[in-house]
């Protein structure tokens, strides 16, 4: 990151680029102009198109919650880059935040999946599907745990626990159908803040439509979201009888996706889910 890079940039009169926080796979910089602060996303000898999904689930969160907009983003000298507005951070009320989850997981579809796949760590394999148990099972959980067998990171004991879960996951949604919501498909802590004027905002998303419980699920894994997040959500948009005996089998794929990511330090918490079945 140099002044020639910065340059290239279709903003003018920068003054100052000071690396921040971004995730674990982009470059993130506060960038500030004269009138004006940025956030400006970079990913090294990757093409424009990187950050296609990210635009796309910024714009449609943007329907129901508060969230970055988007700039502009294009290719400086082989390097992808996504230039967002700048959101100052501050303190608010955790009702607040729950409320907006509420609004963004009462956007419906018909259908489960997303236009298109998502190619990262870790695939996303978005087909659109009919039945969610059908989607969740196949398209999430048997992947991930392919990926942790072509891995060293999977064993027979394991898939055997796990063949029993997905046909239970199959069976309960063949008789309990549900609805496709908006997700913003990595709802952790991290991915959460408030503004300065206390306004929650919703930032870094992965979405897809599923059911809201996947989503929820995320919420319970690593903390950060308190009682009164799910009284705002709840009084909002009531969760549905029995998420607690289901809750299981969404935090699972969560830890599924670390086991992948960081190896068998997550093996443990992985086990204790799947020995229940």
């Amino acid at each position: 990151m140099d002044k020639t890079w910065l340059a290239k940039l279709p903003i003018d009169q920068i003054q100052t680029a000071t690396p921040v926080s971004g995730g674990d796979i982009n470059q993130a910089f506060k960038i500030e102009t004269n009138t004006t602060t940025y956030f400006l996303l970079v990913q090294p000898n990757r093409a424009v198109d990187f950050y296609t999904h990210e635009i796309e689930g910024l714009n449609l969160l943007a329907q129901a919650a508060q969230v970055p907009d988007v700039i502009t983003s294009g290719e400086i000298d082989g390097d992808a880059y996504l230039l967002l507005s700048w959101l100052e951070s501050g303190y608010g009320n955790q009702y607040d935040l729950g409320v907006m989850v509420a609004n963004v997981h009462q956007i419906h579809h018909d259908q489960f999946g997303f236009d298109h796949d998502v190619v990262g760590k870790l695939p996303k394999i978005n087909t659109w599907q009919s039945n969610w148990g059908d989607f969740y099972v196949h398209q999430r959980l048997e992947v991930l745990a392919q990926r942790a067998s072509d891995h060293g990171l999977w064993n027979p004991n394991r898939q055997r626990h796990l063949s029993r879960l997905c046909q239970t996951i199959l069976t309960y949604y063949n008789d309990h159908p549900t609805t496709a919501s908006l997700l913003h498909g990595d709802l952790w802590s991290g991915n959460v803040m408030f503004t300065a004027d206390g306004r929650p905002a919703l930032i870094d998303p992965d979405v897809l439509y599923g059911d809201r419980e996947f989503d929820l699920a995320m919420t319970t894994v690593f903390g950060g979201f308190d009682a009164q997040f799910y009284e705002g959500y709840n009084d909002t948009y009531p969760i549905s009888a029995g998420f607690e005996d289901r809750l299981p089998w969404y935090q699972l794929y969560y830890l599924l996706a670390h086991l992948n990511l960081f190896g068998e330090s997550y093996g443990g918490a992985v086990d204790r889910i799947l020995t229940a079945y």
